[in-house]
């Protein structure tokens, strides 16, 4: 095993014998050593493979002056996200919370703590992330003394969020938690009540929107994939919650541009009648 590229004295880049990128880590693992020289596998402690080119190339600029700790603790905080997600977690990852990670703990260290504008909503509609960004910081404090705000956690949640839009965007997770709680607001404002977030029903309208606004971020439009009878049977039995629907279609159209789909509006309207109504529906869309 040869390195590759020298990140710092305890981080090395090089290849596995299916010549994929690894990043390797170990302390003094690249002590006077350089690109060529083989690698003493006895001092590696971590390993973790890299499928984009592109995310080493930046992994290795930041490590130039982000010293390894910060990657050590991305790595421990992502594997333990890794045992809990059921999605994926994209590489660049490692590069943003690493850099995150950086920037929030020399920030504290200078005394200045920022406030995260959606940490209400993150904790609201990311629960599990945020349970995960929360047991982060306890890694946090337990490898460096330092104990970051819930603030730091709902950025830390969001960049797992961000992972499900493959890429190292944060903005997008912004604009994915900004789309979901407007839409939830025009649903509370309409029907003039409050939802119940301890529902079922509410978990799926929540799931459903997500997907939702990441197919609006990735710009996959769907088409219609049903026939015109079960929209007009939809828009006809549950005449409030498609009226509804309409709202949030107009909101999308004017503030994103973004024309939704008869499927999709029979969707909405769907999930809109489950958590505003104690009907239950004759048609069975309980899988969905």
């Amino acid at each position: 095993m040869k390195i590759v590229k020298v990140l710092n004295n305890n981080v090395v880049m090089t290849k596995n014998k299916s010549d994929q990128e690894m990043v390797v880590v170990g302390k003094g693992l690249a002590f006077q050593k350089k690109v060529g020289d083989m690698i003493d596998t006895t001092n590696i402690e971590k390993t973790f493979v890299l499928e984009s080119s592109n995310v080493a190339l930046k992994l290795a600029e930041l490590m130039k002056d982000t010293p390894g700790k910060f990657l050590d603790l991305s790595y421990k905080i992502l594997e333990l996200a890794k045992s809990r997600l059921t999605y994926k977690l994209d590489d660049y990852l490692y590069v943003a919370l690493t850099d995150h990670l950086s920037f929030a703990i020399t920030r504290h260290n200078n005394g200045i703590n920022l406030k995260n504008p959606l940490l209400w909503e993150i904790r609201r509609y990311y629960k599990q992330e945020f349970q995960i960004a929360l047991e982060a910081l306890d890694i946090v404090e337990r490898e460096t003394g330092v104990r970051l705000t819930e603030d730091e956690a709902a950025s830390i949640a969001l960049h797992l969020v961000n992972s499900q839009l493959s890429g190292e965007n944060m903005m997008a997770a912004v604009k994915v938690t900004e789309m979901v709680n407007n839409i939830l607001n025009i649903v509370k404002y309409y029907f003039k009540i409050e939802l119940d977030e301890e529902s079922i029903n509410y978990e799926r309208f929540l799931t459903h929107l997500r997907f939702f606004t990441i197919r609006f971020i990735r710009n996959e439009k769907s088409g219609n994939m049903y026939d015109n009878f079960l929209y007009e049977q939809v828009k006809q039995k549950y005449t409030d919650a498609f009226q509804c629907t309409e709202r949030i279609a107009n909101y999308i159209a004017q503030d994103y541009n973004w024309e939704i789909s008869n499927d999709e509006k029979v969707y909405l309207t769907l999930h809109i009648h489950r958590i505003t109504s104690r009907l239950s529906l004759n048609t069975d869309f309980s899988n969905y």
